[in-house]
């Protein structure tokens, strides 16, 4: 199938074709042709899988056939979980929308309101915002909702995670009843189907990937290290293999902090991504990375959704998630569009039941792979799927 076939416009099959893309993903595929149709959707997509072009294409070419937006209003509202993912929407509509003669915002916090809400006067086909800072604008009568016609949430379930359902709930009393609305996340919870009743309308419900199924080109590596010694591993594999670039994921805030200083220690460029820092500070550090002018980006789980980098080579679990789930939405980054990609993770004896969850979870066992001069003293027990699979049957006498 080709994006010629799926009925967008002539504008938007230029723009489609300028960014180099000839055949549409699963979920662009099956998305595209319903959103057209003007009907509601609930699907299930991960990061990586092409969701965003799937929204944004039909959302297009929907707006480019109606009225212009009045002064302060908004035609599309695009809710994310966070800023990166905004600005990415954000740059995509932007790229989409070249040919269109639309007008398109984004909203987040961390930065001063006072141009947004100038921008916003002239009105506004499609508005990418966080929750927060939408609130904000709209308590200041910078935007008004009451003449929305489309309403996308995406990354529903991190958005749940973060703890905004409140403001959600208090933006979609804003909304006119009657609106097109498109939820897209990962996994779908109770909690998450909760919320898709008070929002959907005789939903069409599309799944583009298994639940939780990383994608099939990422090579997936274990190396077994002391605690102590997994800042020295990490150095010792950017600069023995020769990374170009890296995305490293922490558990804490602090804890990217002090990793960013050993590896800048040791002669290799490096920036930190997470909640502490400004949004400034944010934007730049990804412009930097994006731009080949540091090779490690050291980021915590919530700052990094949104992150798309063209040809990620390597994503390094420095301290595996808690939660098994985010192992897949961190790896995620890598392995895109078909590319092979290598998820690498440094895992000492007290994490060994979190990679069991997340063995448990993709459903493979992780190749353990001890590096010379970093063998642990604090052993890393067997896969727990491997001990399954040598258990001998039992026969009855």
């Amino acid at each position: 199938m080709s994006f010629d076939s799926l009925g967008l416009s002539s504008e938007i099959l230029a723009a489609v074709t300028e960014k180099g893309y000839k055949t549409p993903s699963l979920i662009q595929e099956k998305a595209i042709p319903v959103i057209l149709q003007g009907k509601d959707i609930l699907a299930a997509a991960q990061t990586g899988s092409g969701k965003t072009a799937g929204f944004v294409l039909p959302i297009l070419q929907l707006l480019s056939k109606g009225k212009k937006a009045g002064p302060n209003k908004a035609r599309t509202l695009i809710l994310t979980p966070t800023r990166e993912l905004a600005a990415q929407i954000y740059e995509n509509v932007q790229t989409y929308s070249k040919y269109l003669d639309l007008k398109a915002n984004v909203i987040f916090g961390g930065v001063k309101p006072n141009p947004q809400m100038m921008k916003l006067r002239r009105g506004t086909d499609v508005l990418v915002a966080t929750p927060g800072r939408l609130l904000d604008l709209i308590n200041q009568r910078a935007v008004s909702l009451n003449e929305l016609e489309i309403l996308v949430l995406d990354e529903a379930d991190r958005m749940l995670d973060m703890g905004f359902i409140h403001d959600i709930k208090r933006i979609i009393k804003m909304l006119p009843p009657r609106r097109q609305t498109l939820l897209f996340s990962a996994t779908f919870s109770a909690e998450i189907r909760k919320l898709a009743k008070q929002l959907v309308n005789n939903p069409v419900e599309i799944s583009a990937t298994p639940k939780n199924q990383a994608a099939p080109t990422i090579i997936h590596k274990v190396h077994p290290v002391d605690k102590s010694k997994k800042p020295a591993l990490l150095v010792h594999l950017i600069k023995s293999q020769e990374w170009t670039q890296a995305l490293v994921f922490t558990r804490t805030k602090h804890g990217a902090n002090r990793l960013v200083k050993y590896i800048e220690n040791n002669g290799i460029t490096a920036a930190a991504i997470h909640g502490n820092k400004s949004q400034g500070a944010r934007t730049r550090a990804l412009a930097e990375f994006k731009a080949n002018e540091i090779r490690i980006l050291v980021a915590t789980d919530i700052a990094a959704r949104g992150i798309d980098i063209h040809q990620l080579p390597q994503v390094v679990n420095f301290e595996l998630p808690n939660v098994a789930e985010d192992y897949v939405h961190r790896i995620g980054r890598t392995g895109r569009a078909g590319r092979t990609g290598n998820a690498v993770s440094l895992v000492c004896n007290d994490e060994f039941k979190d990679l069991s969850g997340i063995e448990k979870l993709i459903q493979s066992e992780i190749e353990r792979v001890e590096v010379e001069g970093f063998k642990p003293v604090n052993v890393l027990p067997a896969s727990n799927l491997a001990k399954k699979a040598k258990k001998p049957k039992k026969f009855s006498k």
